[in-house]
């Protein structure tokens, strides 16, 4: 693995996305326009609904954008021919996916600080622990959705067959990380596959930093986000070939 060609990739990725004006704004502005929606639904319900849903909505849209767009753009890269003739040079496949995490990851972080701010500045979300350590985990949130959506790409032939599997992928971990049904309160089946999947552990880590000020609980949830990440970044590793098929 080289540095130099891995901050190569890194930055031909980050140039191919500030052409694609329209890629760029769905990573960047898609979550917030969302979180604004639902805040405006819940602004006259009786109680703090948003601030109740607000912790997994920080959690999960960074993590379904990044999902979908690095899927997506990967797939092109290997039905083009452009990851053939990538790795027909002397680079290695760490260095493709690290400068791909690395590009993906900083434009997560700019996404993810835009949510943050516009939740907690604009809209009201309240928060007992630190704002910085509330980016930190929706950064990790949309990095997990990046490397899955690397991995994913492997098995679609077409664009088409890469958002099939965010039914797949995506869907159940929404519906069993808490934000319809507390965790606890799911029968005992439900709540042992809920334990096994990542998106579970990034809204537990929001819900504690809006409950309290302390951070312990918060980063053992995040080691557990952290370690899905790089366990997709090296089963994207695994997918990788030389040769299309």
């Amino acid at each position: 693995m080289s540095l130099r060609i891995t901050f190569a990739i890194a930055a031909r990725v980050l140039t191919q996305l500030r052409r694609d004006h329209r890629t760029l704004a769905i990573m960047l502005v898609l979550p917030c326009l969302l979180i604004s929606l639902l805040w405006w639904m819940f602004d006259d319900l009786p109680g703090n609904t948003f601030d109740q849903l607000g912790p997994a909505l920080l959690a999960m849209f960074p993590f379904i954008v990044m999902f979908l767009v690095t899927s997506v753009t990967t797939l092109r890269e290997r039905s083009g021919g452009t990851l053939e003739r990538l790795l027909a040079m002397p680079m290695g496949k760490l260095d493709f996916l690290f400068g791909y995490a690395i590009a993906f990851g900083l434009v997560a972080a700019v996404q993810s600080a835009a949510a943050v701010a516009l939740s907690v500045g604009l809209l009201g979300l309240s928060i007992e622990g630190p704002v910085w350590l509330l980016t930190v985990v929706a950064v990790a949130d949309a990095v997990l959705g990046s490397a899955l959506g690397l991995f994913v790409s492997a098995f679609a032939r077409t664009e088409f067959q890469a958002v099939q599997f965010m039914p797949a992928l995506v869907i159940p971990q929404i519906l069993l990380c808490g934000l319809f049904v507390p965790r606890a309160a799911l029968p005992d089946v439900l709540n042992a596959i809920s334990d096994v999947l990542p998106l579970s552990y990034a809204v537990d880590a929001m819900e504690h930093l809006t409950r309290s000020s302390s951070t312990g609980e918060v980063w053992t949830d995040l080691a557990v986000v952290t370690a899905y990440a790089v366990a997709g970044l090296a089963l994207g590793a695994g997918t990788l070939r030389r040769r299309s098929e």
